[in-house]
């Protein structure tokens, strides 16, 4: 694997993210303060995004066990 490679494309990267927003005019300070907003708002979306797909996949599973569980106690009930 070629780390300089990686490193320059990753440099690049960052050169087309301060350009996209600007941020390449902003003073330091001004940039501490926009680059720890924005991480922190990733962070809190990724966090947020983990916890909801987790609660929202648990209860769709369990609304499709009830499904599929009801279904057969139904036909079994028809058999009867």
């Amino acid at each position: 694997m070629d780390v300089k490679g990686t490193w320059s494309s990753l440099y690049w990267l960052f050169c087309q993210f301060e350009l996209i927003t600007c941020s390449y005019l902003m003073e330091p300070w001004e940039k501490v303060l926009f680059y720890s907003f924005n991480l922190a708002m990733a962070g809190l979306l990724l966090y947020t995004a983990y916890v909801c797909m987790a609660f929202h996949l648990s209860s769709a599973f369990q609304l499709l066990g009830s499904f599929l569980g009801n279904q057969r106690e139904n036909a079994l009930a028809v058999v009867k």
